[in-house]
């Protein structure tokens, strides 16, 4: 029998995680759409040192990120401000 523990799997859904820590008040955190037509779905707004963890899901296909901030994925992490 097979066990599906959901726990322990950082992927799931196959979706990774990325996070966002805020550098400095006000950086804005937008979720769009999948899809034909790409619309906002979502916002969130972060201040200095607030960290928000995400995931794409099958509404979200990208993540626009306003303001000072470090993006940390698998991949590496982007500074928005280089």
């Amino acid at each position: 029998m097979e066990q599906n523990n959901k726990t322990n799997n950082p992927t799931t859904n196959g979706n990774e995680y990325f996070v966002i820590k805020a550098k400095d008040n006000g950086v804005h955190v937008i979720g769009l759409t999948r899809g034909q037509d790409t619309r906002f779905h979502h916002t969130e707004k972060l201040d200095k040192g607030e960290v928000m963890i995400a995931q794409f899901t099958e509404h979200t296909s990208a993540v626009k990120v306003r303001g000072k901030a470090l993006i940390m994925t698998k991949y590496g992490t982007i500074d928005t401000e280089e």
